[in-house]
């Protein structure tokens, strides 16, 4: 399954995710994102995936999973304001046996490594490309390790990709 988010999910390291008070349940998901450097679409078997990136970066995954249960469809779960944080670098390389991590007020919820990943890169990327362009600039969400689970106003979650960086952000009630 796949599913976009708006240009206004999405905000930088250190600003606020902001709770929507149409939710209940707020959960991060730290992933792996990557960077598309060149329009890609329909890739033959001899086209290289690695030549369409830009690069990796961390990513949360920010989502209301009770309208993800309840509207059938991940649009507004996962496409509210502030719900796309990203960064803080792009890093051109990528070690395999990079780890993922997701720390909430200090505390490790997630870990996974980049190798454990359902699909990789090239599956992910051939498969989009089947059905649409992707542009410079496109920012892929690559899924992630087990232990979501919720924020609450006043948290401060990182999200740490080995290799790129540590992606913080707090989170703060709607006013």
């Amino acid at each position: 399954m796949i599913f976009l988010k708006p240009p206004s999910a999405v905000i930088a390291p250190g600003e606020a995710i902001v709770l929507p008070p149409v939710s209940k349940r707020v959960d991060y998901e730290g992933e792996l994102a990557l960077v598309i450097g060149r329009q890609c679409r329909r890739l033959g078997s001899l086209d290289n995936v690695n030549d369409f990136i830009a690069g990796y970066t961390c990513l949360n995954d920010v989502t209301l999973r009770d309208l993800q249960k309840t509207d059938g469809q991940w649009w507004r779960a996962k496409g509210f304001d502030t719900s796309c944080p990203f960064g803080p670098v792009v890093e051109t390389e990528l070690d395999p046996a990079a780890t993922i991590e997701t720390f909430v007020n200090g505390f490790r919820k997630q870990s996974g490594c980049i190798s454990d990943l359902i699909f990789s890169v090239d599956v992910i990327i051939r498969w989009i490309a089947q059905v649409m362009t992707l542009e410079p600039g496109d920012v892929i969400a690559m899924g992630t390790p087990e232990g979501v689970g919720p924020l609450a106003a006043q948290d401060t979650v990182e999200v740490v990709v080995s290799g790129i960086g540590t992606l913080r952000n707090t989170v703060v009630a709607a006013q």
